[in-house]
């Protein structure tokens, strides 16, 4: 009888995850993932709330009964790293067009008053 388990269902788009120790700060785990073609050392760790995600996934992981040492990696949401801009002169732009719009209301369009 054929097991209907997700890992039997489609051999070719398996992404695992083996625990290898703790992180060093000992709030996360380091992990080898293996998928299609890719064989990847990281770590996973609890979302805490109010800290942001820069980059990675968020993930689920689920045991495998065929292997206890490994665990099935469902992929919940992918957090893609900002772009960078390679091209940009001078300071970064920190005001926003609503704080150029009360300069200007303020002080009028080409004001002397920092020169």
């Amino acid at each position: 009888m054929p097991d209907d388990s997700p890992q039997d269902k489609d051999a070719e788009s398996f992404d695992v995850v083996m625990f290898r120790g703790k992180t060093e700060d000992g709030a996360g785990a380091q992990v080898v993932r293996a998928r299609p073609g890719r064989l990847e050392a990281g770590e996973v760790r609890p979302l805490e709330e109010g800290k942001p995600l820069v980059a990675g996934e968020v993930v689920s992981l689920e045991q495998r009964k065929d292997a206890p040492a490994l665990f099935n990696v469902k992929v919940q949401h992918k957090v893609e790293a900002p772009a960078q801009k390679t091209e940009h002169h001078g300071p970064a732009q920190v005001a926003t067009a609503e704080y150029r719009e009360a300069w200007e209301r303020t002080f009028g369009r080409g004001s002397s008053a920092l020169n």
